[in-house]
């Protein structure tokens, strides 16, 4: 296996990125070609000590985080994240890891291998923390304005995912509304819960913010605008609300008494919270395989995302969502997506 990934993409970039390829090369046994400027990485590889499997693809460009993405990606053909996914294009590589413009990301992915038949509108699945396991928060900011039929075929793309590479059976899905019943939402999420009750996922109806974190559901939809204010609250209060409890218990003995004795429980609840972990999440829809991770992410997220890629790749769950889209329309759906 091959894994391209975009190192001139992200906040730390690539300083950060190189040492977490490396550390995924490493761990994993896979081959990793990052793709920048060779000269820079190969400084960077030089001062990490590397045992890995480690490739450089050269390219001069790079789309920087401010950059409008699809009129980048289509001025810069020599972009990092562009020149990544022409190798997926090839069959160079099996997949592709970026930190950098997500735009940018979506809109190369798009524009290179094209979209998954059927699919309108490639989207972001990011993956949260739930009571009884993780949980696919579908799209969190590929697209901040949807049509009904396009939650739908999130949740179809969201629910193979969530089969072939985290493991669940039968997920329950749900659609992020402002309230319960089935008449709640704007006429989108109204029209979208139709397609839904009409098919053969494991729909349970509307669900609301408070509901994300509560294993009750595994599989969230909702769109780009809506998921992404979502993820990104979820962060800064996780970030928060640790601040402030240790601000508190670092108050008085008994608190750090608390503190220091349970600094692994404490260590466990922050890692459930910690998007590293996750590394990255996956752009469903698009005819391949691509990553799109935080930009601020640190060495640790990379490796994890690189992981992510790898076991996307192995389960097979571009073939499996492809069959999904085939198989999981029921009766007047069809005609009710045309």
């Amino acid at each position: 296996m091959n894994i391209a990934v975009d190192a001139m993409g992200g906040d730390h970039a690539p300083a950060a990125v190189v040492k977490g390829a490396i550390q995924a090369a490493v761990d994993m046994g896979i081959d990793i070609t990052l793709v920048g400027d060779s000269e820079i990485l190969a400084r960077e590889i030089a001062s990490n000590a590397s045992s890995g499997h480690i490739a450089i693809h050269h390219c001069n460009e790079a789309v920087q985080m401010d950059e409008p993405p699809l009129k980048a990606i289509r001025k810069k053909s020599d972009s990092s994240i562009r020149v990544a996914f022409e190798l997926a294009k090839k069959g160079d590589v099996d997949a592709v890891v970026s930190a950098g413009n997500s735009g940018a990301t979506l809109a190369a992915g798009i524009m290179t291998l094209g979209r998954i038949a059927d699919v309108e509108r490639p989207a972001i699945a990011g993956l949260l923390p739930g009571e009884r396991g993780p949980v696919v928060l579908i799209d969190v900011g590929a697209n901040v304005n949807c049509r009904p039929a396009h939650l739908f075929q999130f949740g179809v793309m969201a629910n193979a995912f969530a089969c072939s590479c985290l493991g669940m059976e039968n997920p329950k899905v749900g659609l992020l509304s402002v309230g319960e019943e089935e008449c709640k939402g704007n006429e989108q999420v109204r029209l979208a819960y139709e397609l839904f009750e009409k098919s053969q996922l494991n729909f349970i109806g509307n669900v609301e913010g408070r509901d994300i974190f509560s294993g009750d559901v595994e599989i969230i939809v909702c769109d780009g605008f809506v998921g992404n204010v979502a993820l990104k609250l979820s962060e800064g209060m996780v970030k928060i609300m640790t601040k402030l409890l240790k601000t508190e218990l670092l108050k008085s003995f008994v608190g750090r008494t608390i503190l220091l004795l349970g600094r692994q429980p404490f260590e466990r609840f922050r890692k459930k919270f910690d998007y590293e972990e996750y590394g990255g999440a996956p752009l469903l829809g698009i005819n391949g395989v691509g990553i799109v991770c935080h930009g601020g992410s640190s060495s640790t997220a990379i490796k994890n995302a690189i992981k992510l890629a790898a076991l996307y790749v192995e389960n097979r769950v571009l073939e499996k969502m492809i069959a999904s889209l085939n198989t999981v329309f029921g009766p007047g759906i069809q005609s009710d997506i045309a």
